[in-house]
């Protein structure tokens, strides 16, 4: 694999320092701007580990949720627990999404069903004669990959949305202090550009060290802020001051400007690391004006959906964490007057088998069902092609349910990236196999 500059930066030693802070560099910082009428943001949740969506989104008509009842046995959820989607009654989601039955049923969330890494359009049959499909499928890093760089193969080393900011930052965010990116869950290939890099925040401690390696931290911080002070000759050194300068710039930066504003009035779920992450983002997006920004992009994530065994039990969970973090920031949103600026949507390793194993548990699967809310989705309905429910049917990529996506993941991402500002000239360069499918636009948004 080849050694670009962000990977060869990332291991010497000042940006190991920069990380210290859990912040990345952009450039230099430009003057303060007011951020125009014309804001819009991004959000990305990623559901590290594969979340089952066959137990996210269920049939709720007769016989939809007897096939599923059969077939899911231990695993399937009791029909009288599932809240029904008015606009969409033959569909209802699992019991702990009461705040995004809510928001689907206001016409504020939305569903796209069956969603998944694909370099062309493929069916069952296409599938088992061979022909291109992704690299690696049912495998957690290269799918985790391969959502975030829209790209198809794990050797890709742009993400999408650090490509959508090469493309944008010019026209929007050109007298921006921060990024256009913000991750509040650690650095990922979702947020690289050739020319991008984001800014990566602890949520709750933007001015403040970061750093998980207990009494080294100190060690490690002094490090780096004596290091700042060389003068060594060495341009690679010299370049690296500059990274970590910005990281320290950066993380003063946003903390002045969150510090100066008023609390939010919206009440975020405490104990609650998605809750906690998404506040942090409508903290930095109450600030946007003394920002300079017009486009924003933020990661955030929740892990451990890799349920192999106990899925009832973790699933729940989970989601029970999910929907009440994203009503909260759908609603803070509201409060901040931006709700149809502001476009949240899920991403995932891949689904689960249909079939579950015998462990109460269910293995790597690939089309997913995802969520997306805001003001400006066009809610209330299922987007895409909801998969025929049968082991070894028309949708199975084999025998136990994996499901052949019957939308590729950038076709998910492109009806984003436009709502966003992307035109049709840039589409190809954010999201290279998108010229692959008849349509690059599936109108949620």
């Amino acid at each position: 694999m080849r050694t670009n500059r962000r990977s060869f930066i990332a291991s010497a030693s000042l940006a190991a320092a920069g990380n210290i802070l859990g912040l990345r560099p952009f450039g230099a910082l430009n003057a303060l701007a007011q951020s125009g009428a014309d804001y819009k943001v991004l959000v990305c949740v990623f559901l590290f580990g594969g979340n089952d969506a066959n137990n996210t989104l269920i049939p709720f008509d007769t016989t939809g949720y007897s096939n599923y009842s059969s077939i899911r046995g231990p695993l399937a959820l009791a029909q009288n627990t599932l809240l029904p989607l008015t606009p969409t009654p033959n569909f209802a989601l699992n019991p702990n999404l009461p705040d995004i039955q809510t928001l689907f049923n206001n016409k504020n969330a939305t569903f796209v069903a069956n969603v998944g890494t694909l370099v062309q359009p493929l069916t069952r049959t296409q599938y088992l004669a061979g022909q291109t499909a992704p690299t690696n499928l049912f495998s957690h890093p290269d799918q985790q990959l391969e959502w975030q760089n829209a790209a198809q193969s794990a050797e890709t080393q742009t993400g999408w949305a650090g490509r959508m900011a090469d493309v944008l930052a010019v026209n929007y965010n050109s007298g921006a202090q921060i990024p256009m990116i913000t991750s509040v869950a650690g650095d990922t290939l979702f947020c690289n550009g050739n020319a991008t890099s984001p800014v990566s925040i602890s949520p709750g401690n933007i001015g403040a060290a970061s750093c998980s390696e207990g009494s080294e931290c100190a060690a490690r911080q002094a490090a780096a802020q004596a290091l700042l002070t060389m003068n060594s000759g060495v341009s690679l050194i010299q370049a690296d001051d500059s990274i970590t300068t910005n990281a320290y710039a950066y993380a003063k930066t946003l903390s002045d400007a969150v510090q100066s504003i008023a609390p939010l009035q919206t009440v975020f779920p405490a104990n609650n690391g998605l809750a906690t992450q998404l506040k942090q983002i409508a903290q930095i997006i109450q600030v946007r004006a003394a920002l300079g920004v017009q486009r924003q992009i933020f990661f955030a994530s929740l892990g451990n959906f890799d349920t192999h065994a106990d899925q009832l039990t973790l699933q729940s969970t989970l989601l029970a964490q999910i929907s009440p973090a994203l009503a909260a920031f759908y609603n803070a949103t509201v409060e901040l007057n931006v709700a149809s600026n502001v476009t949240t949507f899920t991403m995932s390793d891949f689904s689960r088998t249909f079939q579950p194993n015998s462990n109460n548990g269910s293995d790597h699967a690939w089309g997913s069902h995802h969520m997306v809310i805001g003001g400006a989705v066009k809610g209330g309905q299922i987007y895409g092609t909801y998969p025929t429910l049968a082991l070894g049917g028309p949708d199975d990529s084999g025998s136990n349910g994996r499901w052949v996506p019957s939308t590729a993941s950038s076709q998910y991402a492109a009806t984003l990236a436009q709502w966003f500002g992307v035109s049709a000239t840039n589409l190809p360069t954010v999201l290279p196999t998108i010229g692959n499918f008849s349509s690059n636009n599936l109108g949620f948004v």
